[in-house]
């Protein structure tokens, strides 16, 4: 780091009159933004590891882009910023950095970074046009559009495709490192992938995605990069940071990856594939025998859960059922790679070696699962319902933190992480970290706990049902189904159930349904065959709506105004300590010495219920209530930690001696 830098003077920047001030319209000076964004760039200048947790309204993105922005343009070093969801992500790229861009005083490059298979490749697409279009069923109109759209796009990607292609369209025209002719490609110079890699090595700032930056991690760990290199690191959504870490680490076999292999190769149902433009009997007839044997094999499985379920819930032991197929995909393997040295095709030569890259990772992700080779991790299935259900070999350490530790914090200079959520309890120091930072192994670091710039005295009303039945008991769903009527009426809908399962959603919406339609009330229901995104979309629209939601609506969605005015939180986010990975680091807690209830359930629910409590207020003007069913709040120990991790509000207690 160069000492004699110093960096832009923040509170001038943000003081009435400064570069980002008087830039913006109806700016306010808020001392909490200010605050993040000194101590972001101390951060950066002493070369240390800083967690914020920034309440709602402190304008986080700002506080940490301007010293970013400001040491990247200054020639510091490259930032790479990463977000966990989309709806971020867009705002930084299309809002908050071109405005800075044009209030800083130096001017940078910021460009958003998308994994290689987002971007078509031009010499493949060619090579299905030409060869096979029998591969991909009723699909010919589908890839004549994208052929009509390669001959236009500058970019590329498929974010700029005008319409959304069948994945096993895209899967065949996608650019892959695996499949790639480098330089000897006639399509080098005007490849889509290379050009966004050029406009990334010349970013100052690059704006990415979680799982791309585990990606990369995991993958420089290897010698590899998805990425070019970055000095500073900022992980916004931190909180996200340990759930992404640990599917990048751990194992995901199922029957339809398997099958999604040996369909493309060969398909005997429709006779088509790779394979049928060759000479390959020998080949295809391993293909249609190892589709057997992995119909067996996941049926063998299958079987095997439905007979221990009860006692093991899906964690499965070492070697439980046998390995029937590493042997037959390496013949394949072999095969294939006989057939690809024999092939004078060039285009057909990569796309065959693809496969055989394909069974060598199935061979080793099998191997390393049923030997359960880490002994860190835990093992498990999960098997989906009805007649095609996907049966699923999944693994994941019990502790991800060592990991991230040896890929980001030890090879990062700097590591900001923020979040609204990383804190569990109402302790203004360090210590309300521990949970958070214990969990992704950040051990040497500076903290700054934030509160929100709004009023939630004013703002914000709690309602806690005392004397509901517990959630666990069979009388729970009725009644609470009673009360949120109530509630509902109370804000004429505008409100937001959020729930921790399916089946309670379900049940609740059973008995609800009709009430809701006979008052008016519109019920947007998750699960009920349209995404989140039109549901969202749909809910901001006018009209008394009520939207019922589990996991992906307790964060990351921000409805600002009167259209929500009402969180109802069914019940206090436990997870269910009989999934298996739960239940394994649990046990594992526990033969440590710790306390699993203490040490992890509660303080994962209390950031939890702080994401759904955020919900609601998400600007200045807003109002409204929030509601909680479980009257274990109330009514256990622990309760008044969920309350005291939230905001100081007015909380109303409300008795009900007829329940």
């Amino acid at each position: 780091m160069n000492k004699t830098y110093t960096g832009l003077d923040i509170r001038k920047g943000f003081a009435p009159g400064g570069d980002v001030s008087q830039s913006l319209a109806n700016f306010e000076v808020r001392p909490e933004q200010i605050e993040m964004a000194r101590a972001v760039q101390q951060t950066f200048l002493k070369g240390r590891h800083l967690a914020v947790e920034a309440g709602t309204g402190v304008g986080k993105s700002f506080a940490y882009l301007i010293p970013a922005v400001d040491l990247a343009a200054n020639g510091m070093g490259r930032m790479l910023i990463s977000t966990f969801t989309i709806t971020l992500q867009e705002q930084l790229v299309n809002k908050d950095i071109p405005f800075l861009n044009r209030c800083m005083p130096r001017k940078f490059n910021a460009v958003l970074a998308k994994g290689r298979s987002n971007y078509l490749c031009k010499r493949r697409l060619k090579f299905v046009l030409q060869r096979e279009r029998r591969l991909i069923d009723d699909t010919d109109s589908e890839l004549d559009k994208v052929w009509e759209w390669s001959e236009q796009t500058k970019d590329g990607s498929l974010s700029d495709l005008p319409f959304l292609p069948k994945s096993r369209t895209w899967d065949r025209v996608r650019s892959e490192h695996g499949n790639c002719r480098g330089r000897k490609c006639p399509h080098f110079r005007d490849c889509f992938y290379l050009a966004a890699r050029r406009r990334l090595e010349n970013a100052d700032i690059i704006v990415a995605n979680h799982a791309l930056l585990f990606s990369d991690l995991v993958l420089k760990e290897q010698g590899v990069s998805l990425l070019p290199d970055y000095k500073f690191v900022i992980l916004d959504e931190a909180h996200n940071t340990e759930h992404v870490a640990e599917d990048h680490f751990g194992i995901d076999i199922s029957n339809k990856r398997i099958k999604f292999v040996l369909d493309n190769l060969y398909n005997p149902r429709t006779h088509r594939g790779l394979l049928t433009h060759t000479d390959a009997k020998t080949t295809v007839d391993l293909v249609y025998k190892i589709g057997k044997e992995s119909a067996r094999f996941f049926k063998e499985i299958q079987a095997w859960y439905e007979q221990t379920k009860d006692e093991t819930k899906g964690r499965c032991y070492k070697n439980f059922v046998d390995d029937t197929l590493s042997g037959h995909l390496k013949d394949l393997s072999r095969e294939l790679a006989k057939l690809a040295k024999n092939t004078e095709d060039v285009d057909e030569k990569f796309e065959i070696m693809r496969f055989v890259d394909l069974c060598k990772a199935l061979i080793h992700d099998l191997e390393n699962f049923l030997s359960q080779a880490n002994a860190g991790h835990i093992y498990w299935l999960e098997i989906g319902s009805g007649r095609t259900a996907t049966i699923r070999l999944k693994s994941a350490p019990l502790n991800v933190g060592p990991e991230i530790k040896r890929c980001l914090f030890d090879e990062y200079q700097s590591v900001v992480l923020t979040s609204a959520t990383l804190c569990t309890g109402a302790t203004e120091d360090k210590s309300g970290f521990d949970f958070f930072a214990g969990r992704i192994g950040l051990d040497d670091f500076n903290a700054v706990k934030l509160g929100s710039p709004f009023d939630y005295q004013k703002q914000v009303k709690v309602y806690i049902e005392k004397d509901l039945p517990n959630p666990n008991q069979s009388a729970f769903v009725e009644v609470a189904a009673e009360v949120i009527k109530k509630y509902l009426a109370k804000t004429t809908g505008g409100a937001f159930v959020l729930f921790t399962s399916y089946v309670m959603l379900e049940e609740t919406a059973g008995k609800l349904s009709q009430w809701l339609a006979e008052n008016h009330f519109k019920l947007l229901q998750q699960g009920a065959s349209v995404n989140r995104t039109t549901l969202l979309r749909q809910f901001k629209a006018k009209g008394s709506n009520v939207l019922f939601g589990t996991d992906s609506f307790w964060q990351g969605v921000d409805v600002p105004g009167q259209a929500l005015s009402n969180v109802i939180i069914v019940r206090l986010p436990f997870a269910a300590p009989d999934q298996p990975l739960l239940a394994g680091r649990l046990e594992q807690i526990r033969e440590l010495g710790g306390n699993p209830f203490n040490d992890y359930q509660l303080p994962s629910a209390i950031i939890k219920f702080k994401q759904g409590f955020g919900r609601l207020i998400r600007s200045k003007t807003d109002s409204g209530i929030v509601v909680v069913l479980d009257s274990r709040i109330a009514n256990k120990s622990y309760g008044k930690k969920f309350l005291a991790a939230i905001p100081k509000c007015e909380v109303v207690i409300v008795a009900n001696d007829k329940l």
